[in-house]
């Protein structure tokens, strides 16, 4: 199955924001899916055309701090979206943002990070009751318990766990994150806690990894929390990417067998990514398939319900990656 509502935008541009963030990772994607010889005929058994779940403020407090959470919802919404979209630089200036080609105003695009979150807590109840599913949106894994970072003003990922956690409806999950940056927001909040185990597989240096380890006061930066899983590769060790990853998740198989696996599956450690942050991690197309392919069989093998999160991808060749992957399962799923 996959969630995709077509009525909702997927770019920043009406914001004034200039990260490529491109529709065509989810229009190009449906259309070659829909397409298909044999999807396209079967729409109505994989495609679900609204996100129908609703997150609600006590929601958001499981995960994140009472003081960020009245932030969001006050006068100083603008500010920290600003702040976690990286929109001003050290020099006070405009930094890939101008607001005179905004045709909305910057605070809406809150209740459509609200919208994705729900989206993701929308997504893990599918892939229980069916055994998988792939939300076109959600995967911010960079959202940390105080404020957002990275392009990422919640964690949704976080947030939809702990929300099925209080429902009773799962107790231990994975987290399988293959974006080309550190899951360092999932690995924070979740650090400690036995009932949730992260693998994070990615860029060995490169942002987040290139901030400052320690702030003024010796207090370690949350980005540096490890994951119980990571495994970081460096430039020129995409040959052995795959290979690692393997040995990844035969460690994750030693690990308290999951409920669900919430796999944050990123294209932009694509060699055709245009965001540059991710340009230390070059892998091919037939390379992406082979880890999509390999994480696959493994939850699958392991009959673990695997809620996909489509997480990083940047540019107009992102669409490529969740394609080939997208038209293989769906077809393996309707068999």
């Amino acid at each position: 199955m996959i969630i995709y509502d077509q009525e909702e935008k997927m770019t920043l541009y009406e914001f004034g924001i200039e990260i490529p963030v491109s529709d065509s990772r989810v229009s190009k994607t449906f259309e070659k899916l829909r397409s298909h010889r044999i999807l396209g005929e079967r729409i109505h058994e994989w495609h679900i055309n609204k996100v129908e779940e609703k997150i609600s403020r006590t929601d958001l407090l499981r995960v994140h701090s009472k003081g960020f959470v009245k932030t969001l919802y006050s006068d100083q919404l603008e500010d920290e979206i600003i702040r976690t979209y990286e929109l001003i630089d050290s020099k006070g200036r405009y930094h890939r943002y101008d607001p005179a080609k905004a045709s909305m105003p910057l605070t809406d695009l809150f209740e459509r990070i609200l919208n994705k979150v729900s989206g993701t807590v929308q997504c893990c109840r599918v892939a229980l009751e069916n055994g998988f599913c792939f939300y076109f949106g959600g995967g911010m894994h960079h959202a940390q318990k105080d404020y957002g970072n990275g392009f990422c003003l919640l964690n949704d990922i976080a947030i939809a766990l702990r929300k099925l956690q209080a429902e009773k409806v799962i107790k231990q999950a994975w987290i399988i994150d293959v974006d080309a940056h550190k899951g360092d927001g999932t690995a924070a909040l979740t650090e400690g806690d036995d009932s949730v185990t992260t693998l994070s597989i990615h860029m060995a240096k490169g942002w987040p990894l290139d901030e400052e380890k320690y702030a003024s006061g010796g207090k370690l930066n949350p980005s540096f929390i490890p994951s119980d899983i990571d495994i970081p590769i460096a430039a020129g060790e995409e040959h052995l990417y795959v290979t690692r990853l393997k040995e990844g998740l035969r460690m994750l198989d030693t690990q308290p067998t999951a409920d669900i696996a919430v796999v944050v599956a990123g294209a932009d450690p694509y060699e055709k990514d245009e965001l540059p942050s991710a340009k230390l991690l070059q892998l091919s197309l037939e390379q992406l398939q082979e880890r999509d392919l390999l994480i696959y069989d493994f939850l699958q093998n392991k009959s673990i319900p695997s809620a996909y999160l489509m997480a990083g991808g940047y540019g107009e060749s992102a669409w490529e990656v969740y394609a080939q992957f997208l038209e293989w399962a769906l077809l393996d799923n309707l068999e």
